[in-house]
């Protein structure tokens, strides 16, 4: 059965400044910021949360479904999805606005800024997911990632009216949405996924504490960057998995989306817990050792002796009974 991913499908324009941002910061005058950064390269790249994870699924042999909302630009965006196993028939094409874009500057230490024009996406609250069903069969798993927000409410509350089972990633749009909006996208999901700030960030704004946030999903996975990745669940002890050592520059853009790719496609082969995560983070790894969130393969045999340099050969053989070739 398929997976569904819904988010935000945008352009990526990443640079790179040589020095560190807060270096340029005034004590005493952050209220008033106007600041330049000469940087030192531009790239522009397809990204969005998304399509980032259905690219990574995709590669995973997965074939999955992506539910979004683009502008007329998306023609050559399209075609590279598909060719990279991920069926974009569910795909909203806009008459009037252009395909999302994300901004963002890295600097030396790997601190970002950045900002996100939605464009398009915001015709995302448009789609219905009951058609996207008719049209590929049962749903596994719809994930409900960050996209317009009025589009990431009614999916889930049809995943939950129609008993679609959901990965709740919010992500960055936990930065502004409130408590109520907060719980309304996690109460009841299969999946929670967050890294460190934005757990914290979903603490302080719901209410709840782990233990509640626990009692109303089935599984919560943390990532933290160099620390790996956790992975709770009510009543069970906590899992935690390292993250993969890079071997080269990091660019850390899309290792998250990356990460849940992995993650998931490891549930839905039937992994356990901590096999999955494994997964997810080996798929993490290799996506922030290139620039731009869809630019990194999985080829077979490299990718299966760096996963057992981390974890060991019986895991690795349980990831090739899957990996395709």
């Amino acid at each position: 059965m398929p997976v569904a991913v819904t988010g935000s499908i945008a352009t990526d324009h990443l640079m790179t400044f040589p020095g560190k941002f807060t270096e340029q910061f005034i004590e005493g005058q952050l209220e008033n910021v106007s600041l330049s950064f000469l940087v030192d390269d531009l790239v522009q790249h397809r990204g969005g949360a998304g399509a980032n994870m259905a690219y990574g699924l995709g590669l995973l042999g997965l074939a999955p479904v992506l539910v979004g909302a683009v502008g007329s630009d998306f023609a050559d965006y399209d075609a590279w999805l598909t060719r990279h196993g991920v069926d974009t028939a569910s795909v909203h094409w806009s008459e009037l606005k252009h395909t999302a874009r994300f901004v963002c500057t890295t600097d030396a230490v790997n601190n970002q800024i950045a900002s996100f024009y939605s464009g398009a996406m915001s015709e995302a609250a448009c789609i219905e997911l009951a058609p996207v069903a008719d049209r590929v069969g049962a749903l596994d798993l719809v994930v409900v990632g960050p996209n317009d927000p009025t589009a990431m409410v009614r999916h889930t509350r049809e995943c939950r009216d129609r008993g679609y089972p959901f990965a709740a990633d919010p992500s960055q749009q936990l930065a502004w949405a409130d408590g109520e909006m907060i719980r309304d996208l996690v109460d009841g999901a299969d999946l929670l996924f967050t890294n460190e700030y934005e757990a914290a960030l979903l603490l302080q704004k719901t209410g709840w504490s782990d233990a509640e946030v626990l009692d109303r999903v089935g599984t919560w996975v943390t990532t933290r960057a160099a620390d790996g990745v956790l992975v709770r669940q009510a009543g069970a002890e906590p899992i935690e998995v390292i993250a993969v050592p890079e071997t080269k520059p990091v660019e850390p853009t899309g290792g998250g989306d990356a990460l849940r790719a992995g993650f998931i496609a490891g549930r839905v082969w039937g992994l356990g817990l901590e096999r999955a995560t494994q997964l997810g983070s080996a798929v993490a790894t290799e996506a922030v050792e290139v620039v731009g969130t869809q630019e990194y393969e999985l080829r077979r045999e490299p990718f299966l002796e760096r996963f057992t340099d981390a974890f060991g050969p019986d895991a690795a053989e349980e990831i090739a009974a899957h990996l395709p070739g």
